[in-house]
């Protein structure tokens, strides 16, 4: 006998909307979230792909009566503060989609919760996942902390991890592969009153390359005339041999002139607050009644801000999986993580862009070798990572390289006829320990 159909832990983007889109096709849902709404959370820039789960979990009018600040463009500054040409999503592909938003997490990510109880989810706050009860390999419940302090345990057909990057099942597996490349941290604060552009660019994402090109700053603009801003560099240079994170942001804004001259006409309103060990993915997407979304599953360098596409993305392909599965009896890891090898190409795309822009790429010399391809690459960072028509710019993109380099292939490329599992077993190590 089980309490609900679907059991999520975890209340962010990810498994709000799992448990949004399950409670549309009428399944019993509960939610722990061991937090309470709102609280504070990174990962602030959508980018337009987000339009189409956020249709479907009908949050797009939330969103357009939201003060969030609208953006309609990325817009890249290289080490010598040479700007882009800005890609703007709405001449790339003109439709309502491609305006999205920069988002304050604390308040989104309530309002995506919000969303999830009026669509009839029962989701409780302050409610601790202490484990995750197993019959032989099948996940097949919860045990809770509730809010009085008192232990039970919650029984239901699917488990959904969406612990963000607690990674709750993950840890238990040992299932985390990190990266072996994107080995990056980033330190990040708040200014009030600091530059910002109008009119169509007033929303627009910048990633403006330090001068050393060891790494870059974010730079958004969200509403109360307040701009994230962010550096992003390997993990060693950033953290070791620095007497402070302050130090350290202090010396990277000095040393690079393009964002100094943008903050110096505003004021610092927060601390300094800092992350580390970007870049994992799990080696399995679901099991026996169970199934891994969004940072539970994994996570990519925020580059191209892609972090909350591939929130809503997994919590999309999870959830209809999850609701196939239960109409036809069927909760085998098979079935609920049957999206996962499509999704793990799509990440793979990203990253493989996030990979070249480290190794150099420049996307004016791109653009000016290929104009072609510009709506492409657009598309690229417009988030439309799901479809092998972006793939005809990767050979464009290495006839560019220098004599010697080579390729960074994605993770699910490398010997011909090699698996994506046998290719992320060659990169685990013992206890998840990074290369």
């Amino acid at each position: 006998m089980t309490d609900t159909d679907v059991i999520v832990i975890g209340g962010g983007p990810a498994g709000s909307t799992t448990s949004t889109l399950l409670a549309q096709h009428g399944h019993r849902v509960q939610l722990f979230e061991r937090e309470r709404f709102p609280r504070f959370h990174i990962g602030e820039s959508l980018i337009p792909e987000t339009y189409w789960v956020l249709q479907r979990l009908n949050m797009l009018p939330k969103m357009q009566a939201s003060p969030f600040v609208k953006k309609h463009s990325v817009q890249f500054v290289n080490s010598a503060g040479k700007e882009s040409a800005p890609f703007y999503f709405w001449d790339n592909k003109p439709h309502e989609c491609s305006q999205t938003w920069q988002v304050v997490r604390s308040e989104f990510d309530k309002m995506m919760l919000d969303n999830a109880r009026e669509h009839g989810v029962d989701a409780q706050e302050g409610v601790r996942v202490l484990d995750v009860l197993f019959d032989g390999d099948r996940a097949v419940g919860v045990k809770i902390r509730d809010q009085q302090n008192r232990d039970r345990e919650v029984f239901a057909k699917v488990v959904v991890d969406a612990s963000g990057q607690s990674t709750l099942l993950q840890n238990r597996f040992k299932l985390r592969l990190w990266d072996p490349v994107l080995n990056k941290g980033a330190i990040w604060t708040y200014w009030e009153g600091a530059y910002r552009d109008t009119g169509r660019d007033e929303g627009a994402t910048l990633v403006l390359q330090t001068v050393d090109k060891q790494g870059w700053f974010w730079y958004i603009p969200q509403h109360n005339n307040i701009v994230s801003v962010g550096v992003v560099a390997p993990f060693d240079y950033l953290f070791k041999g620095r007497e402070s994170h302050e130090q350290t942001y202090e010396e990277e804004v000095e040393r690079s002139p393009a964002v100094k001259r943008r903050v110096s006409m505003g004021r610092r309103v927060t601390g300094y607050f800092v992350t580390r060990d970007y870049s994992y993915r799990s080696r399995q997407t679901a099991g026996d009644g169970w199934v891994l979304v969004g940072d539970a599953f994994g996570f990519l360098d925020p580059l191209y801000s892609s972090g909350v596409l591939l929130a809503l993305k997994s919590g999309q392909l999870a959830a209809d999986a999850i609701s196939e599965g239960l109409a036809k009896g069927d909760t085998s890891g098979a079935q609920l993580g049957k999206w996962g090898d499509a999704f793990n190409h799509g990440i793979d795309r990203m990253r493989r862009l996030v990979c070249e822009y480290y190794s150099g790429f420049s996307f004016g010399e791109f653009v000016r070798n290929y104009p072609d391809l510009r709506g492409t690459i657009t598309d690229l960072l417009i988030g439309d990572l799901f479809t092998d028509r972006v793939d005809k710019v990767w050979q464009p993109m290495e006839s560019l390289y220098q004599p010697g380099k080579s390729a960074i292939l994605p993770w699910h490329e490398g010997t011909p006829g090699e698996s994506l599992q046998e290719k992320m077993n060659e990169l685990i190590l013992p206890e998840g320990r990074r290369p």
